[in-house]
């Protein structure tokens, strides 16, 4: 059984929130399905972009989640929701000249008995948190993620990089829209926060820690971590949602 939290906010700088998300508890079929997409494409793509995403997978993995799947088959069905979900933003593209250009990054995370499992195109990540700290479950598709990994830049450096919304993956702009997929095994207590880039430029992992763990009432976290983005100028939009293993 998964517990959830979650927000989404415009941010102080944006005009529109082009970030969307969805939670949806599926008790028919025993699991928790959440997942956060980041639009891009300017005023008339990014948002139809990533509703469009969340919409069409979220009803693909309806279809497709059976009673009693493996870690392996979820990932699976994931895969496959994502890619269905990018032919309906590419046909959607197809339709407008305005929209030519949108696309959307996806994180999303379904539930099974001992964890969750995490699949993510784009810039937007997935923590696993617990008492022994916080961990990032997923590899950003981006130019800094890029130059970490060849030794160019740290980690820290990477946060203020101005090339650091550059992505390498996205759903819209790819034909195949690659994703990757992640086996996140979780006790109960543990926590996964999914969130847009808005949230993880503004907020460090150890405040998304400290907040998660011992910022109070778990209820009122969300509000939180949004109140230290906004402190730190929100740039962008900010999107998360937080679940913990009951």
């Amino acid at each position: 059984m998964m517990e959830v939290w979650s927000m989404s906010d415009v941010g102080l700088v944006r005009k529109e929130n082009q970030d969307d998300y969805a939670v949806e508890q599926l008790p028919e079929s025993e699991y928790t399905l959440c997942v956060v997409c980041d639009g891009m494409g300017g005023p008339a793509g990014g948002r139809q972009a990533s509703h469009i995403a969340v919409e069409t997978f979220v009803s693909e993995m309806k279809k497709q989640l059976r009673p009693g799947m493996s870690p392996e088959q979820l990932k699976e069905v994931s895969a496959y929701a994502v890619s269905v979900a990018n032919r309906a933003i590419r046909q959607a593209a197809q339709a407008s000249m305005d929209c030519r250009s949108m696309g959307t990054t996806l994180v999303s995370a379904v539930s099974y008995d001992k964890g969750t499992v995490v699949t993510n195109v784009g810039d937007s990540r997935a923590y696993h948190i617990s008492a022994d700290g916080i961990s990032r479950v997923t590899k950003d598709h981006s130019l800094v993620e890029s130059m970490v990994d060849r030794g160019d830049i740290t980690p820290e450096e990477a946060r203020h990089h101005p090339n650091r919304n550059l992505i390498t993956r996205a759903l819209g702009p790819d034909m195949s829209a690659l994703s990757d997929g992640y086996i996140c095994p979780m006790a109960v207590g543990d926590f996964l926060l999914l969130c847009s880039d808005g949230l993880v430029e503004t907020v460090t992992d150890q405040e998304m820690l400290f907040e998660v763990l011992h910022g109070g009432d778990l209820a009122t976290c969300m509000d939180r971590l949004l109140a230290i983005s906004k402190a730190n100028g929100a740039s962008d939009n900010v999107t998360a949602v937080l679940m913990r293993m009951a």
